[in-house]
C-alpha cells in the first residue's frame, strides 16, 4: 500500500516549497492537488459536498506552477493533478505543461483528470456543461496523441487540428499515467482512456463492488488510488484487503506550522502499515 496526500494549495496556507520537502521527509509517495480556475459569483450549481463551498476553492494556485516549485526541491515524491478540470483547459497547451513538469522533475508526473462539476466555472472557461465528458475524452485522446507522435493531428467531433510539432515530449513512456476521476460514470473513461482510477473518498464497504464493476467495464484489472481518505486505521485495513494501490490522506489547507503537526500525525498512522 502506498500513501499519498491530497489537498487544496492556495494564498492562505502553506507555501508549495516546504509542503513538498514536508511531504518528502515524511516518506509520503505523492501529492495530489485541486484546481480550479475561477469561481463564478453566482452560486446556481450546488456544491457536491453539501451547504457552502468552502474558501479554499476560491483560492487554489495554477496546480502546474505549484508542481514545478514542488518539484525543484524534492527528489522522490510523485507530483500529480487531483484533478485537473479537462474541460476548461486547452489540451495543446496542457499537454505542454504536463510533459514540461515531466521532464524537469524526470518523470515524476501523474495526470489526474476529471470532466468538473462547476457548470458556470466551465461554461466561463469555454465549455459546454452538456458535452463535457466527450470533449473530456477527445481533448486526452488528442494530448496522448501530441505526447507520442513527432508529427500529431487529432481530428474529432469537438477537438480538430491539422499535423503539428509538439515538444518536450514526456519523460516516462509512453506518457506520464492518466488517473481518471469520477464515480462509476467515468468507469468508460478509465477503460478506454486511463490507467488508473481516482476514486474519491468511497468507503471500503462501497468500493469493493465498484472495484468489480470497473473490472468487468475495463476487461483488466485497473490499479485504484482513493481520494480524501480519513486517517482510519481500520479503513486503511479494509483498502489493503481490497488491494487499492493508494490511499490519499486529505491534508487541510493550513498554515506551515499547523500542516506540519497534521502531517506528523498522518505519517504516524501510515507507518503502521510499511
Amino acid at each position: 500500500m502506498k500513501f499519498g496526500v491530497s489537498t487544496f494549495i492556495t494564498d492562505q496556507g502553506i507555501r508549495p516549497a516546504p509542503l513538498g520537502s514536508a511531504l518528502e521527509e515524511r516518506a509520503f509517495d505523492s501529492l495530489f492537488i485541486a484546481e480550479h480556475s475561477h469561481i463564478p459569483v453566482s452560486r446556481r450549481t450546488p456544491y457536491p459536498g453539501g451547504g457552502e463551498l468552502p474558501d479554499m476553492y476560491y483560492r487554489t494556485l495554477d496546480p502546474f506552477v505549484a508542481l514545478s516549485v514542488i518539484g525543484a526541491v524534492t527528489r522522490r515524491l510523485l507530483l500529480a493533478t487531483g484533478i485537473a478540470l479537462v474541460p476548461q483547459r486547452d489540451p495543446i497547451t496542457t499537454a505542454k505543461e504536463v510533459a514540461s513538469l515531466d521532464l524537469v522533475s524526470d518523470g515524476r508526473v501523474i495526470f489526474g483528470v476529471g470532466v468538473g462539476w462547476n457548470r458556470e466555472e466551465m461554461t466561463n472557461d469555454g465549455a459546454d456543461p452538456s458535452t463535457r465528458g466527450r470533449l473530456t475524452d477527445e481533448r486526452l485522446l488528442a494530448m496522448r496523441e501530441l505526447w507520442t507522435a513527432e508529427k500529431a493531428e487529432f481530428h474529432g467531433e469537438l477537438v480538430d487540428f491539422d499535423p503539428v510539432y509538439a515538444w518536450p515530449k514526456p519523460v516516462q513512456r509512453p506518457h506520464p499515467p492518466i488517473y481518471v476521476g469520477g464515480g462509476e460514470g467515468a468507469f468508460r473513461r478509465v477503460a478506454s482512456i486511463g490507467d488508473a482510477w481516482l476514486a474519491n473518498s468511497v468507503p471500503p464497504e462501497q468500493l469493493g463492488p465498484q472495484i468489480e464493476r470497473l473490472r468487468s467495464t475495463a476487461g483488466r484489472d485497473v490499479p485504484v488510488t482513493v481520494y480524501a481518505v480519513p486517517d482510519d486505521p481500520e479503513q486503511i485495513e479494509g483498502y489493503i484487503r481490497l488491494g487499492v494501490e493508494r490511499v490519499l490522506f486529505y491534508l487541510p489547507t493550513l498554515p506551515e506550522g499547523e500542516t506540519a503537526a497534521h502531517l506528523d500525525r498522518l505519517a504516524r498512522v501510515a507507518s503502521g502499515f510499511r
